[in-house]
């Protein structure tokens, strides 16, 4: 099972590319949501309020599973289709890619397009840091006092992080965890009687 996927760790500095008086300004930018897209999209619009386009493409979700690329008035599959070509030729996710174009009097046709919308978010992923991240799996247990020790032992030997703790009238513990090795880990949590997990959920 794959748990890791790419993203960028930070926006990516402004790059330009020019073909016959056209400019096209590419940006990456690391994203979670659609309404980060919209902020990121509307931003760059006022920005660059005198260009005649912002095309862009996303892809979000750890497994890859959700993306949409948009020609903004170009030619269809002219720009959207080539930027998000880019996102898959990185391998990346949770990225926006906008390039954003001010028309320069000469037309460039279909094939002029999408080489200079494909270049464009090239230069903008090639300009960002890429990073490998692990899918993790989150989950709760909880256990009496005595058992302290058995719990800490398992953490301790399979790297389990604890993102966060309560031990009031007994012992509540958030703990994350690589995907592969949830279902080994919680299985030995569930090997310790009286130690009770609560709940699992993937990490957004």
């Amino acid at each position: 099972m794959k748990d890791t996927y790419k993203t960028i760790s930070k926006p990516s500095e402004e790059v330009l590319f020019k073909d016959k008086n056209s400019k096209f300004y590419g940006y990456a930018f690391p994203v979670t949501t659609e309404d980060e897209v919209k902020e990121h999209i509307e931003a760059l619009k006022k920005q660059h309020y005198q260009a005649r386009h912002w095309c862009y493409a996303y892809q979000l979700g750890k497994t890859y599973d959700r993306y949409r690329a948009n020609d903004d008035g170009e030619p269809s599959n002219s720009a959207g289709a080539p930027i998000y070509g880019q996102l898959q030729s990185f391998d990346v996710t949770n990225v926006l890619v906008v390039v954003v174009r001010y028309f320069g009097g000469v037309k460039l046709g279909v094939s002029g397009l999408i080489n200079a919308y494909r270049t464009g978010a090239q230069l903008a992923l090639e300009n960002a840091k890429i990073v490998k991240r692990t899918i993790d799996v989150t989950f709760e247990i909880r256990f009496e006092y005595p058992l302290m020790n058995a719990a800490q032992r398992i953490i301790k030997e399979r790297d389990v992080t604890i993102v966060e703790q309560n031990l009031a009238l007994d012992c509540h513990y958030v703990l994350s965890i690589r995907q592969k090795e949830a279902e080994t880990v919680i299985d030995q949590f569930k090997a310790v009687y009286g130690i009770k997990i609560l709940a699992e959920d993937e990490e957004e």
